[in-house]
């Protein structure tokens, strides 16, 4: 720690503080418009000048250290002043020259409210403007369908600059021009091709980047804000939900250092739209081939006298979506009626099997990325899988501290170096066996990791390249006191709280493959599952929120709430375990999954033993554990055997392919909206010409 007086007040901090983050540490306002704690040191906006004692003229308190300031003449500590004379004029005269050609369009910019420039004019500004000279004006730019240019707007912070370089890793934004002709733009005037993109809305502190899809819908002040849990991928980035009235406006993130960090991905944020559209608002039943609106009554019974058959000839799939509440009651109805045919993998992933719960966990958890040194990707593209954990792989790498990386399957742009090690598990033979020096290196590290994609999963030798996997964890020593460094990358929010429920075959039960097996079944439930295809004969029921293609196959719909209109629990791909919060009501006559389920439970005089959301967790916790800890990730703390996980057997050689083939389209919201379609036909617009160049 190192002493600094601030304003008069002695106080500890790190070497590595800029004096601005010892100021603010101290109590002191420092405005700023370049500086941002996740991106590099720019200095270029002066907004941050504070007067260090000795000093001949204020100094940018963004680009110095604390531990890089002389002591006084006596060895006193060095002291900053920021609220001397000097600091105010200075402070005034580079929001006069940043005001210069910035127009006055408050009234109109989709910034107002929220505007960094707005609060610090007033806060630290001049009353009044000097300058009565013609303003510059600014071409727009393309930045694609998500990012809205006013670039006249533009103060040249080069925020956005430093994060796409930075963080996203796709260096598509730069500054051409000096001086008064200064501009940010796109290289060759390209929509931005990062998954990560939209946060550079959220970067800007003037509306020179706004949102797109949101523009000229809301004022802030009109909205109505709550904290919930994002659904898109089974990372669990927290999000804030903004709407207006019963309509969902817009989604932001929120802060959480061991997640999200405070980014979000593009399909979080902006498939919201879908809310709105394709949505099953009221129950229908096919009567002669053709599905008619219902009552909920004669819905329920439906359901009901469809469940009063054989139980060996009813089966369930969960979907990607579903909130453990609604898995739970879903189990507790199906197992007392005997039904053993249930399963939360409707991609037909094989990992579960070995009844160890830190198999299919990202044990090492995402913030735990940063401490690792040595990572082993197989069958994985965590671009489009997993966002904002390639962000943190990324992160991890500029740092210096991950120096190696390997990855079996894709060759891809995952935005760092790598060693492209193969594309099939004849690759993986050979590590476990111990050969070449990717594994001799792999091994000798400290904190070695590997990650394994639904690409290895989905396959039907998964559970054979699953046990080459864990063979090669087990010579490598990924398991160690303090380290789990098995990790498994979900790609549905909804499949590890399934996995830790049991919604799974039990005694010989049928999994998803063989349920959808023509004859298997006779009645075939659907909570939410999109990308099956049951077989004809089949009477399908199908719970969920859209009209995708579950409920183009069904036979009876039972509309139900979106993630963003009830409360549930959700559990990451590390775990964590999180509660979603309602933002509004479910459309139409949509009901909650549990309460569809308890309604017809009470129809086949079995009534579940809860009647509220309260009394339906309580039980669930009972009888899951682990579901009781909210916000915590197990990490290391899970036990876990290597050698129990997968079978043996040989495997097939095939070239691994991830199962995300749009990133846009994944599931039935996304695939319902428009912005997403946009963003879709962008990137392959994009592709036929990058091709076509070539």
């Amino acid at each position: 720690m190192t002493k600094i007086v601030v304003d008069g007040h002695e106080i500890d901090v790190p070497g590595e503080f800029t004096l601005l983050q010892a100021c603010e540490a101290a109590g002191a306002e420092i405005p700023r418009f370049c500086f941002h704690e996740r991106l590099s040191i720019a200095g270029n906006c002066r907004m941050c000048l504070v007067e260090v004692k000795g000093a001949p003229k204020p100094v940018a308190s963004c680009a110095q250290q604390v531990k890089d300031q002389r002591p006084g003449p006596n060895g006193e500590p060095p002291e900053v002043i920021t609220q001397s004379a000097k600091v105010k004029s200075a402070r005034e005269g580079v929001l006069e020259f940043l005001l210069i050609n910035h127009p006055l369009d408050c009234p109109i910019c989709d910034q107002g409210g929220e505007c960094d420039l707005q609060d610090q004019a007033v806060a630290f500004g001049r009353a009044n403007s000097r300058y009565d000279e013609n303003k510059r004006a600014v071409e727009e730019k393309n930045m694609g369908p998500l990012v809205k240019t006013v670039m006249t707007r533009c103060i040249q912070c080069t925020r956005c600059v430093r994060f796409a370089t930075e963080v996203a890793g796709v260096s598509e934004l730069g500054a051409i021009g000096r001086g008064e002709d200064m501009e940010i733009t796109t290289y060759l005037e390209q929509s931005l091709t990062s998954e990560l993109s939209a946060n550079v809305v959220d970067l800007c502190p003037v509306g020179a980047l706004t949102s797109k899809p949101y523009a000229f819908n809301a004022r802030p002040w009109e909205l109505r804000k709550t904290e919930t849990v994002d659904v898109m991928d089974a990372v669990g980035s927290n999000i804030r939900v903004d709407a207006r009235g019963n309509d969902v406006l817009r989604v932001l993130p929120r802060l959480h250092e061991e997640i999200n960090e405070e980014w979000l991905s593009d399909k979080s944020r902006h498939a919201v739209d879908g809310l709105r559209r394709q949505r099953l608002d009221q129950p229908y039943l096919k009567t002669k081939g053709k599905l008619t609106p219902v009552s909920w009554p004669k819905a329920l019974e439906a359901f009901a006298s469809r469940l009063q058959g054989d139980a060996k000839k009813i089966g369930a799939i969960a979907g990607d979506l579903n909130e453990a509440e609604g898995l739970k009651a879903a189990l507790d109805l199906l197992r007392g009626l005997g039904v053993t045919n249930t399963d939360c993998r409707q991609d037909g992933a094989q990992i579960g099997q070995s009844g160890q719960r830190g198999e299919y966990l990202f044990n090492s958890t995402i913030m735990g990325i940063e401490e690792s040194d040595a990572l082993l990707i197989i069958g994985s593209n965590l671009r489009l899988e997993a966002p904002l954990i390639n962000a943190r792989v990324r992160k991890t790498w500029l740092s210096g501290a991950l120096d190696l990386i390997g990855v079996v399957g894709e060759n891809l742009d995952l935005t760092y170096g790598y060693e492209h090690l193969g594309v099939g598990p004849s690759v993986l033979v050979d590590l476990a066996k111990g050969k070449g020096d990717f594994f001799k290196r792999f091994a000798a590290a400290q904190r070695p990791m590997i990650i394994i994609g639904m690409g290895v999963l989905i396959r039907k030798d998964g559970a054979q390249v699953l046990k080459l996997a864990a063979e090669i964890g087990m010579k490598a020593k990924i398991v160690r006191d303090g380290w789990n460094g098995w990790n498994v990358v979900h790609t549905a929010a909804g499949r590890v709280g399934g996995l830790d429920l049991g919604f799974l075959p039990i005694e010989q039960g049928l999994s998803t493959q063989a349920m959808l097996a023509p004859g298997a079944l006779d009645t075939l439930i659907l909570l939410g599952a999109d990308e099956v295809k049951a077989p004809a004969g089949t009477f399908v029921v199908y719970i969920g929120s859209h009209g995708d293609a579950g409920a183009q196959q069904a036979d009876l719909i039972l509309p139900a709430a979106a993630y963003t209109e009830k409360n549930g629990t959700y559990v990451s791909t590390e775990g964590r375990v999180q509660q979603g919060l309602r933002a509004v009501f479910p459309k139409g006559e949509a009901r909650e999954e549990w309460a569809i389920f308890r309604a017809v439970s009470a129809l086949l005089g079995t009534p579940l033993p809860y009647d509220t959301l309260e009394a339906l967790r309580a039980k669930m916790r009972a009888d899951c554990p682990v579901l009781a800890g909210l916000d915590f990730a197990p990490g290391a703390s899970t036990p876990l055997e290597l050698k129990r996980i997968g079978l043996a057997g040989d495997v097939d050689h095939v070239p691994f392919s991830s199962p995300v083939g749009d990133f846009y389209l994944t599931n039935p919201i996304a695939r319902a909206s428009e912005t997403m379609a946009a963003c879709s036909a962008s990137r392959k617009a994009a592709s036929v010409a990058a091709i076509a160049a070539e």
